[in-house]
């Protein structure tokens, strides 16, 4: 069987994205999802997206992790799928979609795609610097002097495997502050189990602990973010410890469309 699929990405964030709206799939084909997601022997991308009918929506999106089983909410594969959509023409500038934490609103302005995430009231700290709450994914942000000198390979996959997060999982985020409402971030992905280029709730998630972190008064903010594939911003509205009206702006790529032989998976 040949796979038609298309290939995404957000500021390096990757994704091979299928038109799954006549049901050729199902989530639970675990190792088809992993081979192509292998960067040797399959396609290559940071998890799999399938975009498919729902009777409400514009769409629903379906996450699929490198590791091949279904993830949580994923904010650059969000605002990537949002851009295929209007790539199939089935939305012109913007878009309200389901996903697995829930309906999400899209817009698509001036090249830049803009994902409305969930409000979020619960932000946890665990000491001076370290901080855990849910954007949709469950993260796990630190904050550091000087990123540079961090490996987030080893570090993160030290605190995503410890006896707390070992079962469950957790994104860890590496965070360092180099201006007002300017940040730095590097992120170790559960499901990926590697670090990746970018992270779009995590970049939600650094944004949200920034300004706990710093006792930022009420308003609307907008955090910009230097991820190590390239810049995103986070606009937000921040009423003493909730979080309301996220959005998360960037820039969406289709990198190539292509066929894979994937008959003996099928």
């Amino acid at each position: 069987m040949l796979l038609s699929f298309y290939k995404y990405q957000g500021t390096g964030n990757d994704f091979v994205i299928i038109d799954n709206r006549q049901k050729i799939l199902n989530k639970n084909q675990y190792k088809l999802f992993q081979h192509l997601c292998d960067r040797r022997m399959g396609i290559g991308a940071d998890g799999v997206i399938l975009l498919q009918n729902h009777p409400h929506y514009d769409f629903e999106m379906v996450y699929i992790n490198a590791d091949g089983y279904e993830g949580s909410m994923c904010g650059n594969g969000g605002r990537c799928i949002i851009a295929f959509a209007q790539h199939l023409n089935l939305i012109q500038q913007s878009t309200h979609f389901i996903a697995v934490d829930g309906e999400h609103f899209g817009k698509i302005q001036d090249e830049l795609i803009h994902l409305k995430m969930n409000r979020v009231a619960d932000c946890k700290r665990i000491n001076e610097n370290d901080y855990e709450l849910d954007t949709g994914s469950p993260h796990y942000v630190r904050f550091v002097e000087d990123l540079s000198q961090v490996n987030i390979l080893e570090t993160g996959k030290s605190i995503r495997h410890n006896e707390t997060y070992d079962k469950a999982g957790i994104n860890v985020n590496f965070i360092e502050k180099i201006a007002d409402n300017q940040l730095k971030i590097g992120t170790f992905e559960r499901g990926v189990e590697n670090v990746t280029l970018s992270c779009g709730t995590g970049v939600t998630a650094a944004s949200i602990v920034h300004l706990l972190h710093q006792n930022a008064q009420d308003g609307k903010y907008e955090i910009s973010l230097e991820t190590q594939g390239g810049d995103l911003a986070v606009q937000l509205t921040k009423t003493a410890k909730i979080f309301d009206n996220i959005w998360l702006i960037g820039p969406a790529v289709k990198s190539f469309k292509g066929e894979i032989d994937c008959g003996h998976f099928v």
